[in-house]
C-alpha cells in the first residue's frame, strides 16, 4: 500500500491561466480600439472585447469558487478539432480573394463535417445544405444591409 496522501483537490491552474489570457486579450483589444478614428468601426471590437473579459472573469470566479477537475481536451477525435481550426483559418485566408459568402461557406462546411457524428443520408445532406444557405445568407444580409458593413 502506498502511504502518500491522495490529492483530492482538482488542478485548475490551466483553466485559470487560459481565462487570465483571455482577459488580457480583451484588454489589449479595448486598448487598440482607442486608436480607431471611425466611431462605427469601434462598436463590434469593443463589444466583443467586453464580452470576452466578462465571460473570462465569470470563468475565473466560478473556477475559484467551485473547482472541477476537467480532462483537458477530453475524449474525441483529434481530426475533428484540426478540421474545425483549419476550416476557420482557410476561410480567413480566402475572404479577401473570394469574398464573404464563399469563405463563409467553406467555414460552415468545415464546421459541419467536424461536428457530424451521425451517418449521412440524402435528407440530412439536404437539410444541412439548406441551413447553410440560410445561415450564410442571413449573416451576409445582417452585415451588408442591417449593419452596413462593407464586405469583401
Amino acid at each position: 500500500m502506498n502511504s502518500q496522501p491522495v490529492n483530492t483537490k482538482p488542478n485548475v491552474m490551466g483553466s485559470l491561466c487560459v481565462s487570465l489570457l483571455f482577459v488580457l486579450v480583451g484588454a489589449v483589444t479595448l486598448f487598440d480600439t482607442l486608436s480607431y478614428s471611425d466611431v462605427d468601426s469601434k462598436v463590434f471590437p469593443r463589444a466583443a472585447a467586453i464580452l470576452l473579459i466578462l465571460a473570462s472573469v465569470v470563468s475565473i470566479v466560478l473556477t475559484l469558487l467551485k473547482p472541477v477537475a476537467d480532462e483537458g481536451f477530453g475524449s474525441g477525435a483529434w481530426w475533428r478539432r484540426a478540421l474545425l481550426i483549419s476550416a476557420m483559418l482557410i476561410a480567413c485566408l480566402l475572404m479577401p480573394k473570394l469574398g464573404f459568402v464563399t469563405s463563409s461557406a467553406v467555414a460552415f462546411l468545415g464546421a459541419l463535417l467536424a461536428a457530424m457524428h451521425d451517418q449521412w443520408t440524402a435528407r440530412t445532406a439536404f437539410v444541412y445544405i439548406v441551413s447553410g444557405f440560410i445561415v450564410v445568407g442571413g449573416f451576409y444580409a445582417l452585415f451588408q444591409f442591417g449593419l452596413n458593413v462593407p464586405l469583401p
